[in-house]
Order: C-alpha cells, then structure tokens, then sequence
C-alpha cells in the first residue's frame, strides 16, 4: 500500500497522473458497454432468425425487446466515446501530433463503423411492425459485421501501440514513409482482435442469460425466460473454451513481441530458465515475490512448452524503460484474475454441455442458474481486467519502445485535470444512472404489458401476437392456435 502511495505521489510531470486518471475513468465506464455494441446484434439476430424460421413469437418478441435495449445502450455508448476521442487528443497532443498519420486510419475506420451502426440500428428498429418480416430481418444483417469493424478499427489501432511498425523515421525522429497496411496489421493485431471480439460475445451472452437467470430463480419458469436464458448462454458457452484457447494465444505472442511487458504480467524479475509461476503475489522494488501462490517450472513450460525457457526479466531493462513493481503487481493480478475467471466459466459451461449431452435440458439445479447469473458480472469484471493488463503492462511507454507516457501528456495544469476528472465523474453518473433507469423502467413496463395481455386473454393461448403487423385484440376462444406449436410463455414474463 505504502509502495502505491508513494508511486502515485511521484508521478512526473505533475499533470500525468490526474491524465491518466481521467483516461482511466472514461475507459473503464465506455468498456463496459461495448460488450452490448460489438455482441448484442449479433445475439439479437440469432434470437430474430429463429423467431422467423420456427414462427416462434416467443423468439420475437424477445428479439424486439433487446433491439430497444441495444438502441438505448448505443446512445448512451455514443456519449461515452465522443468523450474518449476528445480526450486522446486533449490529454495525450505528443502520441496524437507526432503518430496519429501512422495509426490515426483505425479510429477513422471506427468512426465510420458508428455512423453505420447508428443507422442500420435506427433502420431496424423503425422496421418492427413496419416492414415484412424477412425484408426486415435482412436489413439488419449488416450489423453484427459493422459491429466488427468498429472494433476492427479500435483494436487495430490499440495494437500497433503494442508493437510499431509500419514506418521509418527520419533525421528528426519523426516517422515518415508510412505503410498502411503495416501499421493496421501489426504482430499484436491478430491475437488481440479475436481475443477481443470473442470476450464481447461471451461477456454480452452471458450478462442477457444472467438477466433470465435471476428470473427463473425468483420462479419465473415460463418460455419466455427459458428461450431468453438458452439462446444467449448457449453462444458464451460455446465460445468460453475456444475464448480460453485465444487467451492463451494471445499471452504466448506478448512472450514473443513484448517480452518486458509479460515479464510484468508474471513478476519476473530476472532472465532465467525453469521459471516458477505466481498465482498473485506482490512484487517489491529488490524484486523479491511476496505472498501468491509458487508452482515451479511453470512459467517457462506454458510460455514455451518446456522448463528450460528462457524467460526475459523485467531487470533486462533500464529500470525506466520497464513497469515499476506497483505497476507489475497491478498488471500481474489483472491478468491473473481473468484466467482465473475464465477457467472457472470453462467449468459453468462444461456443466451446462454436461447436462445437454445426458437430459437433452438446462440443468435443473439452482445453483448453476446462480452461477449463470454471476457469470456475467464476472465476464464485464473480466473484461476490465483484460484492459488493464494491456494497458499497464505496457508502462512506461504509451508506443511500446518508441514515446513513453510522459513524453505525450499534455502541458495543462494538473489542477484543471483534477476538476475535469470531478466533472466527468459526475457528468457519467448521471448519465448512466439514467441509462439504467431506462432499462428498469422499459423492463417494468414489459412485464405489466405481459401481465394485461394475459389477463386479457385468458381464455387463449398466450403469445398469439407477433412483433409484425398491428396489434390484434383479444378474441374468443374459438379463436387459432399459436403459430408453429405456439409458446407456453406465462404471465409474470418479462425480465
């Protein structure tokens, strides 16, 4: 504690440490709604195909209610990214005037993805009710791949800050003869982009089966919940292994690429063979390991599949040119709580295959609907820490071994980035308390609209109405069935 008090106290120039402050906030509250940016369409449409292949008006109406969700969660997504791209300006003039012609395309290229999400979002919802259904649906075919390429651009951008290249520079040190093509597809831009798109789609499938979870252990048991948990936990299940893979993908090409930055993610201080593996623990500054948990020999084998890998350490460096021990420490329990985290969901989802393999059925038991319902606040929690580990790994230096942190930071007084932070600070609470007070208010008028529809068609089958079409009155008993086998969605519904 005494380490990262003083670390925060020495942080020069004065203005970097209130930047980074502010940088910090803004990112961390954005990143987590781009789970439901880059993911949501897509989840949103798997539920809308099978709504219209099957007839199921179940399906639909689960696909309208979370098309609402993911317009509301766009605008407020939009307030928060505006913010950042101001901000990389404002805070960071060094990096943005001296390597924004290098790797300025990937911001423009999710810029333009946003543009295009807002539309084909703002076409898709217009057309419930409006457009023939498969018309519709094809129209909003479009998203999940803008979806992709806005973090196409983003990731693009935030790899070539982990391994330059694409350049030469000149007398001056200034970079000239740029190559596109280099600077979008660096080494990094591979193992960080699926890791990252994968991450979304888990995290975004998880965190909407939670949501049915809650409401089938308060004894909503109906077929609404059951399609709106089965869908979304099916997708993250499937992709939690292969996430696990990527992961590993990914930590084995930092290895390669940043061997400084992994000496940090392991607290390895020395260049060595037969390198033991910490679960946690805290570096100090004479590079002696406190607490964790020691396996030996571990590091090297998973870093290169056998115990006589010579693993780079952080005393390899001058000590300013490497992440300081608070840093590591910070970087090494970020990184070490999301591989926790995800070995943990690779055992929620082998339960869930478990019981789909021998019953054909969710499992019945309520404590795997209470894991589910944890695991996605787990998966947002996780995907912070994945950020945090990309991003303070790579301390001191904002382009890896090129321009450090302090060279890019702006020249305005401290004292004005502490009262923007404070300002922001407030600006965002309010703005995502009211995001969710939508959400709440939209999630209780659905279940009163559920619960007059039932008791209005009482005699019926519920769930006659589809999502096309004008809304059709109750009618008497004699009236049809429910389109291809109906539902068996029950008041009480919406979650």
């Amino acid at each position: 504690m005494l380490n990262t008090v003083d670390f925060l106290a020495n942080s020069t120039p004065d203005q970097l440490l209130p930047a980074r402050e502010l940088m910090a906030f803004t990112l961390a509250s954005h990143i987590l709604l781009v789970p439901f940016g880059v993911a949501l369409p897509f989840i949103t449409l798997l539920m809308h195909h099978r709504g219209l292949r099957r007839n199921d008006a179940v399906a639909l109406e689960l696909a309208r209610r979370w098309s609402a969700v993911m317009a509301v969660q766009f605008a407020i997504g939009i307030i928060t990214g505006t913010v950042l791209s101001f901000e990389f300006g404002l805070l960071w003039p060094g990096m943005m005037g001296r390597w924004g012609d290098v790797f300025g395309l990937g911001f423009g290229v999710e810029a333009w993805a946003f543009f295009l999400e807002a539309v084909l979002i703002a076409i898709y919802l217009y057309g419930w009710r409006r457009l023939k259904p498969w018309t519709h649906f094809w129209l909003a075919v479009p998203l999940p791949p803008v979806a992709l390429m806005g973090a196409f651009g983003i990731i693009a951008a935030n790899s070539w800050m982990n391994t330059p290249q694409g350049f030469r520079l000149d007398a001056q040190g200034n970079p000239v003869d740029v190559d596109v093509r280099q600077a979008v597809f660096t080494p990094m831009f591979g193992p960080e982009y699926w890791h990252f798109v994968v991450a979304m789609l888990m995290t975004a499938g998880y965190v909407v089966a939670g949501v049915y979870a809650v409401g089938w252990l308060r004894g909503r048991r109906d077929r609404y919940h059951r399609l709106g948990f089965t869908v979304p936990f099916t997708v993250a299940a499937i992709l939690t292994p292969i996430q696990f893979m990527l992961g590993d993908s990914a930590a084995r090409a930092v290895f390669h690429k940043q061997p400084v930055k992994f000496a940090a993610l392991e607290i390895v201080w020395k260049t060595d063979s037969h390198v033991p593996e910490y679960m946690f623990g805290r570096l100090n500054t004479n590079g002696i390991i406190s607490g964790g948990l020691k396996i030996p020999q571990l590091d090297s084998i998973l870093a290169g599949f056998k115990p006589s890998t010579q693993v780079i350490g952080l005393t390899s460096v001058p000590a300013a040119d490497r992440p300081t021990a608070v840093q590591a420490t910070i970087a090494h329990w970020a990184f070490d709580i999301m591989a926790t985290i995800g070995s943990v969901l690779i055992l929620l989802a082998l339960w869930y295959a478990w019981s789909w393999w021998r019953h054909r059925d969710n499992p019945g038991s309520r404590w795997f609907y209470r894991c589910a319902a944890l695991a996605g606040v787990a998966c947002l929690f996780t995907v912070e820490c994945g950020w945090i580990t990309t991003e303070v790994g790579r301390q001191p230096w904002i382009v890896y071994q090129y321009m450090k942190v302090s060279e890019a930071v702006t020249s305005t007084r401290a004292g004005s980035l502490w009262a923007m932070l404070g300002i922001v600070i407030v600006v965002y609470v309010v703005v995502f308390g009211s995001f969710l007070a939508v959400v709440l208010k939209m999630r209780t008028r659905w279940r009163m609209t559920d619960e007059g529809a039932a008791a209005a068609r009482a005699e019926l089958p519920p769930e006659t109405d589809t999502p096309y079409g004008p809304r059709s009155e109750p009618e008497p008993t004699t009236a049809g069935t429910v389109p291809g086998g109906g539902s068996d969605h029950t008041p009480g519904g919406a979650s």
